[in-house]
């Protein structure tokens, strides 16, 4: 299935991408009467397990099985999208884990994986604006691969990891540069307002299958900047859930930022870096997960 969430009075709400539009859920759930603790967000039907998604899609089923479906069908450009997560507890980054970027940037190939943080600040929607923070002049776009956690996992074996994987989502892991690179820490240059837009949907595992081996791209207003595959990771998505188990307890809705391809901007040379600018347009592409757009404003 394909999740995600969408602001309805003020608040966020669970949707379904489906052939018919998209599913609101509660408007569904209140209408079919399923006599069930009600599905609120991406983050209650990761929560709930295996158990809520089965009863999600049942009601997908019925609702779409309705002769009414139509009140409860909504057109999703009419939308205004919340992220595919609402509050995950973490948001673990991986730097370095492509080996071409590793290569474009001159960076040795790492061997461990290389962990860093954002928080919830950082979240963002598809759709959203996002404000180029004044104490940067070097913004640069990420094109990112998410894996949501779904249940608890410490000490997980690699061969067993990707069990432990909810869904994945397209994700921009926003960078300025010139606050990244300050200090040996990363965390300034990735953390500032809405650095890590996420979504348009929390896709299920099931549905995606392989996550080692989609094609992930960027584009910046319709130019192509970042064309990849995420076979090109040096530490696959079971590598690194198990990896970072190892190290501390990762609970459901838990977000990794699997790192980004070649093709960003401080991988040109100097003299052809062109930063993000305001009223630049970013895409994040990701086979099977859909298009995360986001516009640059001024902050």
């Amino acid at each position: 299935m394909k999740l995600l969430t969408f602001i309805h009075e003020g608040k966020y709400r669970l949707g379904v991408h489906t052939s018919q539009g998209i599913l609101d859920v509660a408007s569904a759930q209140a209408a079919l009467s399923t006599g069930t603790e009600p599905l609120t967000t991406t983050d209650s039907v990761i929560n709930g397990g295996t158990e809520a998604l089965q009863r999600l899609q049942q009601l997908v089923e019925q609702a779409l099985g309705s002769s009414d479906n139509r009140a409860w069908l909504l057109d999703e450009s009419a939308l205004q999208l919340g992220p595919a997560v609402t509050n995950p507890g973490k948001i673990i980054c991986v730097g370095l884990n492509y080996r071409r970027h590793a290569e474009e940037t001159n960076s040795p190939i790492p061997q461990t994986p290389i962990l860093f943080s954002k928080f919830n600040n950082a979240l963002a929607a598809h759709g959203d604006e996002v404000p180029l923070p004044v104490a940067s002049e070097k913004v640069d776009y990420e094109a990112e691969l998410a894996i949501v956690i779904g249940k608890r996992a410490k000490h997980v074996a690699k061969e067993d990891a990707l069990q432990y994987a909810a869904g994945y989502c397209c994700a921009n892991d926003l960078s300025a540069r010139d606050l990244q690179l300050r200090t040996p820490q990363w965390l300034l240059g990735k953390s500032c307002d809405k650095f890590a837009p996420l979504g348009p949907y929390l896709v299920t595992a099931d549905e995606v299958g392989n996550p080692n081996d989609l094609a992930i791209g960027c584009t910046v207003n319709g130019d192509q900047r970042q064309s990849s595959n995420t076979s090109d990771m040096i530490f696959h998505c079971d590598e690194i859930i198990s990896y970072i188990s190892r190290h501390m307890t990762l609970e459901p809705g838990d977000i990794i930022l699997t790192g980004t391809p070649e093709g960003v901007v401080l991988g040109y040379p100097e003299e052809k870096q062109v930063y993000l600018q305001p009223g630049d347009v970013v895409t994040i592409e990701i086979e099977k997960l859909g298009r995360l757009t986001n516009k640059m404003i001024a902050e």
